[in-house]
């Protein structure tokens, strides 16, 4: 009967980080149905990247006010799970604070101390971002694409949060061993007096009910990751290592337009020579994208790493004058057409099976590509390196290279550039009669 505690709690434990594991394995799946990247180059840099920008929170703290308070908690929430590694063992091996055996005294209420120091800081910084979203109703958490769940999601998150840090206080408070010791009571000390006429063996069940729903609530906590938008806390870290280090106004080229370009400036080049190394029953290559599987595996990744803070909207001159476009939209449609894509193949034993819906069209339009300037407001702004203007880009090469959709002034300006080698529709003749004297 004494173990029964350790097998239901290795059995919470088992199928916690089991899910978790097979939602993990879903998540990169769904990833690798993007092209593959090379990222094999400046390793330096990358890593430089991931300590600065997702490590060090770096481009997060821009914004001062939301920056500190995420920083708060980000730090917190980070270091007080440490304790779960103490939760962990106590509830496979049966012990209870393994720390105190392992730790002298005073190193252990130092770092019990300092967690609950930083418990009290993550419940204060959580309700000012309560506040902010539902009181003050800061604006880039009311664009249309924020109802509904994404709305729902950003206040769960923050529930979540409470109740994990009282769970932790409480646990301390009503562990009469560990008030008695006095060190590393620091906050715990005061919450104590709540609960001075229960009799010991309640306090003992509060405690073990504190002590409980903490674990099983880091565990559901872990688990609602992959549903919600917080999995960039995850997913930031890798995501700022494949983001892009190329200088951020440079635009990638398309390896097929650039052969044919080399083929039309060859006067020796055979037009009708197949390359040598393509096969002749070899699919031409798709220009630019319509739906995820034409999208690169790093772009794959900023949409299931985005946060939707909204950084990127608020900074988007096209959406800041009323124009269709939501940087943070495209991120969140690419995310959710991916999921799609996803529980298509789930259900068609691993084949995804055409649903006659794609991402342009279906969840992004035409007006939203258009309306983008390329201006890179929305990849300079992004927290954790996000470039949704590449997927913008490559959206537009498919409209115009697939589909000859481009905008009417977009085709003028080709048809000039074709006809007269500039985008003006003067005659090549008279392109310089600007510069002669009157």
């Amino acid at each position: 009967m004494e173990y029964i505690p350790n097998i239901i709690f290795a059995i919470i434990l088992i199928l916690g980080v089991g899910y978790f594991a097979r939602n993990i394995n879903k998540l990169i799946r769904n990833i690798k149905l993007g092209q593959a990247v090379d990222a094999s180059d400046n390793k330096s840099e990358r890593w430089t990247n991931v300590v600065r920008i997702a490590l060090g929170q770096s481009k997060m703290v821009k914004r001062p006010v939301s920056g500190f308070l995420h920083v708060v908690v980000y730090v917190g929430f980070v270091i007080i799970n440490i304790e779960v590694l103490e939760i962990i063992i106590d509830g496979i091996f049966g012990t209870h604070r393994i720390g105190l055996e392992i730790l002298p005294t005073s190193v252990y209420g130092f770092l019990i101390g300092s967690f609950e120091v930083l418990a009290v800081s993550v419940l204060i910084t959580v309700v000012i971002f309560w506040l902010r979203r539902n009181v003050i109703k800061v604006k880039r958490f009311l664009s249309s694409e924020m109802k509904g769940w994404p709305k729902s999601d950003g206040n769960i998150i923050l529930y979540f949060e409470v109740v994990l840090m009282c769970l932790f206080l409480v646990m301390n408070a009503t562990d009469t061993a560990f008030q008695t010791m006095d060190s590393g009571n620091v906050i715990s000390q005061f919450i104590a007096p709540w609960f001075e006429g229960f009799s010991l063996d309640a306090l003992h069940n509060i405690e073990r009910v504190a002590w409980w729903l903490h674990i099983t609530g880091i565990l559901v906590f872990l688990n609602y990751l992959y549903f919600s938008k917080h999995l960039h806390i995850l997913l930031a870290f890798p995501n700022v290592y494949y983001g892009s280090v190329e200088p951020k106004g440079k635009v990638n080229n398309l390896e097929a337009v650039t052969n044919e370009v080399k083929l039309m400036m060859d006067p020796d080049a055979d037009p009708y020579a197949a390359p040598a190394e393509t096969a002749e029953d070899e699919v031409p290559a798709k220009f630019g994208a319509s739906d995820v599987m034409d999208l690169s595996q790093v772009q794959l990744l900023n949409a299931y790493t985005c946060t939707e803070c909204g950084r990127c909207t608020s900074a988007c001159p096209a959406s800041l004058t009323g124009k269709k476009l939501s940087p943070r939209k495209i991120m969140m449609d690419t995310r959710d057409r991916l999921e799609e894509v996803g529980k298509n193949i789930d259900a068609n034993n691993g084949v995804f099976k055409d649903d006659g819906k794609q991402l342009l069209g279906d969840y992004i339009l035409n007006e939203e590509l258009w309306a983008c300037t390329t201006c890179n407001a929305c990849v300079e702004e992004c927290p954790v390196s996000i470039n949704p203007l590449s997927i913008i880009l490559d959206m537009r090469r498919y409209l115009v290279m697939e589909q000859s959709a481009a905008p009417m002034e977009l085709n003028n300006m080709m048809t000039n550039i074709e006809n007269n080698g500039a985008p003006w529709p003067y005659n090549q003749m008279d392109r310089l009669n600007w510069a002669k004297e009157e």
